[in-house]
């Protein structure tokens, strides 16, 4: 019960109002700037090569693609179009790189370590490795002597955050989006493995044990103020297998030290109580039951992966409502998160009245949302899950909640996403929050990938007024809670910026 508290008040505590924003240092400071990138000093490096042809996107989402071996190979694809390095932009002498995970700021919080067999290219024995994706390589953290105890057709792969990076910037609301980001990173990487042909779930194992497998816990080998903290644990296989406990081998202390990111830090002791409280077992939720339509065909999934980008400005021009219903349906490849539903502003979609919609993705919730609204909602039915809430123009309530950033009004359409947040805590405890952040980010990417194959573009939205944009719904208490907002449209591209590829 101490850590559901622990959550509810780290949860009231970093709410956005309009008197006050979450607390943060409220500058940036440059001098501070964390590397996006960290390494560890004194392993081995192994460069991957990269791979180019990937199947088309539409194929992930339909007829069963054929594995691709488990080789060295695979393996560099899997990351390269999953965390790997997109595109350099640059303008004015600054240089900075994005990643096929979509981040907050694009600090990219989310590191990835490798748990794999004897794989050829890599050592003849199983190895423990961290990803570098500034340099496309793994580095080799360490090498087991005997046999992992998992299938021969498996890895396994482990999602961290370091805190840090996007405390430098967003203060205390910051652990909310490194969980977002870590969603993002997972579904990024369940794109990659299924344009491979491979299966990616989710594992039920308790933090520590994540944190013990990748040597987080050996806090001699980071600075204090950079500290990883564990996210989840993913299981890879060329097929699919039951969902089973998994015998973690014993990792004994390691010798590498992790790069330090910034020469000084700024402290937010409430980071440490929420991560402490939100740690243990990972829930497995219940899956969504609906399925969604596989698209036309499109690019190459590989394509579309490395022009995914974050819009900063849209046009405010229309889009049609094929491309809006595709937009949702994407939602549901995210089978992961039964949790979640939207609530929309349309400002810009043909065939559609501008106003309030929500789109309800798990059916046997709709009765549990109109109760939880506001009881004079129309809840007309536009089919597929679709309701118009209340008809008229909502640009400038979306601008407004979304902490007067424009590109809210400016997009197609703007959404909140509603989460099942008093039943998720009372189902899961503590750590059902950090889920629901999980499967928020999950749906993110899957939506940034849509949009791109569609000629449109997104962005995530991680500043907005948490109880206003409740209030507008009718909602005054804690049964559903918005934790992630975003827009889609049409970008507006700043010329001034040039682009490279990623490698």
């Amino acid at each position: 019960m101490k850590n559901i508290t622990t959550v509810l008040e780290y949860h009231d505590r970093t709410k956005h109002r309009p008197s006050r924003y979450a607390a943060s240092l409220g500058y940036m400071d440059w001098a501070t700037q964390p590397n996006p990138f960290r390494r560890y000093e004194g392993t081995e490096l192994i460069p991957l090569k990269l791979n180019t042809i990937t199947p088309p996107y539409h194929l992930l989402f339909g007829e069963d693609l054929p594995s691709a071996p488990l080789c060295l190979e695979s393996v560099s694809q899997l990351l390269r179009y999953a965390l790997g390095l997109a595109a350099w932009k640059s303008h004015s002498g600054s240089r900075w790189a994005l990643r096929c995970n979509a981040s907050s700021g694009n600090l990219q919080p989310s590191e990835c370590y490798i748990l794999a067999p004897a794989l050829e290219g890599i050592s003849d024995h199983p190895t423990l490795s961290h990803y570098a994706p500034n340099e496309h390589a793994l580095e080799i953290l360490h090498q087991f002597d005997t046999p992992l105890k998992i299938e021969n057709d498996t890895i396994l792969i482990a999602l961290s955050s370091i805190f840090w990076r996007e405390a430098w910037k967003y203060g205390e609301r910051c652990w909310r989006y490194c969980q977002l980001d870590a969603g993002h990173a997972y579904q990024a990487i369940k794109i990659s493995a299924a344009a491979l042909g491979w299966e990616c779930t989710i594992l039920s194992v308790d933090s520590g044990e994540i944190g013990h497998l990748c040597g987080l816990d050996q806090l001699r080998r980071f600075d204090p103020h950079e500290l990883e903290s564990p996210d989840m644990l993913l299981r890879l296989s060329l097929s699919s297998h039951e969902i089973s406990d998994i015998d973690l081998p014993a990792v004994p202390p390691l010798d590498s030290r992790a790069n330090l990111l910034s020469p000084s830090h700024h402290d937010w002791p409430i980071l440490e109580v929420i991560d402490t409280a939100t740690q243990g077992l990972y829930p497995l939720t219940h899956p969504l039951t609906q399925s969604r339509n596989t698209p036309p065909p499109s690019k190459s999934a590989g394509e579309i992966i490395l022009k995914r980008r974050s819009a900063q400005m849209m046009d405010g021009s229309s889009i049609t409502e094929e491309q809006f219903r595709r937009l949702l349906n994407a939602s549901l490849f995210c089978r992961e998160t039964s949790d979640l539903h939207f609530a929309l502003f349309v400002h810009c979609v043909e065939g559609l009245p501008k106003g309030l919609y929500t789109y309800v993705r798990n059916t046997s919730d709709l009765e549990s949302l109109k109760q939880a609204m506001d009881t004079t909602f129309e809840w007309k039915d536009y089919g597929e899950g679709l309701y118009l809430l209340r008809e008229g123009d909502y640009r400038g309530a979306a601008q407004m909640i979304s902490c007067n950033q424009e590109i809210a009004k400016d997009g197609a359409f703007s959404f909140g996403m509603l989460c099942r947040f008093g039943e998720s805590l009372e189902t899961y405890g503590a750590i059902g929050y950090k889920n629901l952040y999980h499967q928020c980010g999950a749906i993110g990417q899957m939506l940034y990938l849509e949009a791109t194959s569609l000629g449109l573009s997104a962005t995530g939205i991680g500043c907005f007024l948490d109880d206003e944009f409740h209030a507008l719904l009718g909602m005054h208490d804690l049964k559903y809670q918005s934790l992630y907002h975003f827009t889609i449209g049409r970008a507006i591209v700043d010329l001034r910026i040039t682009t490279e590829e990623g490698y």
